[in-house]
């Protein structure tokens, strides 16, 4: 599928149903990062080369940033590739359904906070904003959660995702 984009990524959604309440794990990066300083994102990054498949990327990735194991995830399929136009990346995002009693934790170098969201509070949290990047005015989708604004590549995964799952 095309999108945007001259550099291959991939990020992971990971899904665990906490107690019958199934929401996705995200991260808070650091402040202090060189790129998307203190955002909210989905476990990802670049792609490590050409013979590392753009699944194993997203696998590796959640494994450094927040500590997944890999066994602890059943990749279950893919949502179309998104495209970011300042950093100029296109992602490809995969669903995982995360093991009952995976342990996950922050690697300090990247990650702030990890976050827990459920698929009910992100679905009332939805909306489409206008917001100003870099001086453009962009209308997009986004999610309030807390003191957290979701926007970006990470809000349209998830619109898409809970489009897909019929909760927007």
């Amino acid at each position: 599928m095309h999108a945007h984009g001259g550099k291959e990524a991939a990020v992971l959604v990971p899904i665990a149903d906490w107690h019958g309440t199934p929401g996705v794990i995200l991260t808070e990066r650091r402040d202090d990062l060189k790129s998307h300083a203190g955002e909210i994102s989905f476990p990802g990054g670049r792609r490590d080369g050409p013979h590392e498949s753009l699944e194993r990327t997203a696998l590796r990735e959640a494994e450094e940033e927040i500590g997944l194991d890999p066994a602890d995830v059943q990749v279950v399929g893919a949502l179309p590739p998104v495209g970011t136009f300042v950093t100029s990346y296109r992602i490809q995002p995969f669903v995982g359904m995360v093991s009952e009693g995976a342990s996950v934790f922050p690697n300090p170098d990247e990650v702030a906070l990890i976050l827990r969201f459920s698929l009910d509070d992100l679905s009332g949290a939805y909306a489409m904003r206008r917001l100003v990047r870099r001086g453009v005015p962009v209308r997009t989708p986004t999610f309030e959660m807390d003191r957290h604004l979701i926007w970006g590549a990470t809000a349209r995964i998830l619109s898409e995702l809970l489009a897909r799952l019929g909760r927007i």
